[in-house]
């Protein structure tokens, strides 16, 4: 079985990787040989695994029958222009976002017309699909409703999703995911980006800042957590989801008093002193009208489990991206 990864210079794409790379199968089925595309050069993973790593930009004429022109069996498509990005860049957004899956989408198609490839396809969705007002929690046959660029285009692509999988063209599986906390590394351009910077900065002695009010609550999980609804979603019998291809996936619900809390918990009063309150309106207006909590019951229902509390996502983040730490 052949697995494209697109995204995968991405830390979720990156981890995805590895992960596959350890594994060597999903759902028992062996993986003979990965391929990682993004804009920037993927690396690959550790191991054996025959593996080929490329630079491309999916929104050039052609990348996308390039990326399928060996048939991968499972494509997992995490590439995307963040949220902030995308509402700061409104052409760039829908580019990135709808045009380049839309396609990826049509060189499957194609092919699939022409020699009956239909591959699976697990696509990244977003929880911005929706928009306030909202029930607390949203349960799962919640109307879309999103109320940024970035939202609507992820939307779009989980409409195109139900469409051509229905026709057959291949057998999608779309994946809100929570916002991913705590993301390792440098802050990205993601309005979301400070729910982990406010753990990340000071875990590690930094400074950090907080652009909207401790009530804000909001919906999390770890970046492990979200490579194992990937794999699972890789070998899902699809034949459960029925018309609606996409599912809120599960998480942590917090305000984030309660992510400070959980921070003082581990680290220390010292570390929480390091997080300023920096009003941002913009960000504040984004999040606040992004969903609080969620009722995922069809992905429990399926298996897909995530952590249960913030102290389990420090955990897994000390764990896996911060190995040896010691509260200061």
């Amino acid at each position: 079985m052949r697995v494209l990864i697109i995204g995968a210079a991405g830390m979720i794409g990156a981890k995805l990787a590895r992960r596959l790379a350890e594994d060597r199968q999903i759902a028992g089925r062996p993986i003979t040989a990965l391929e990682l595309a993004d804009l920037g050069l993927p690396v690959a993973p550790p191991g054996d695994l025959p593996c080929r790593c490329r630079a491309l930009d999916i929104t050039a004429e052609g990348a996308a029958e390039d990326l399928v022109s060996n048939r991968p069996d499972v494509i997992f498509h995490l590439a995307a222009m963040v949220s902030g990005a995308a509402e700061r860049d409104f052409e760039g957004g829908y580019r990135v976002n709808v045009d380049a899956s839309r396609a990826l989408f049509e060189a499957i198609r194609r092919a699939h017309e022409a020699e009956g490839y239909a591959p699976r396809l697990v696509f990244a969705s977003s929880l911005a699909v929706y928009g306030a007002p909202l029930p607390d929690p949203v349960p799962d046959d919640q109307i879309r409703t999103p109320r940024s660029s970035y939202g609507t285009q992820k939307a779009i692509v989980e409409l195109l999703l139900d469409d051509y999988s229905r026709r057959g063209f291949f057998d999608g599986i779309g994946l809100r995911l929570p916002t991913i906390v705590i993301r390792p590394g440098a802050p990205n351009a993601a309005a979301s980006g400070f729910f982990s910077g406010i753990l990340r900065e000071p875990l590690a002695g930094l400074p950090s800042t907080l652009p909207v009010s401790r009530e804000v609550k909001h919906w999390l999980a770890s970046p492990r957590a979200a490579v194992g609804f990937l794999v699972r979603a890789a070998g899902l019998d699809t034949a459960q989801l029925g018309p609606r291809r996409t599912m809120t996936m599960p998480g942590v619900a917090t305000t984030v008093g309660g992510q400070i809390e959980a921070l003082g918990r581990v680290a220390g009063a010292e570390a929480v002193a390091l997080i300023e309150e920096v009003p941002d309106p913009q960000i504040a207006a984004m999040i606040g009208s992004w969903p609080r909590a969620f009722s995922p019951d069809r992905a429990t229902a399926l298996g897909f489990e995530a952590e249960g509390s913030v102290d389990e996502l420090i955990a897994v983040y000390l764990e896996d991206d911060a190995p040896g730490w010691t509260a200061r």
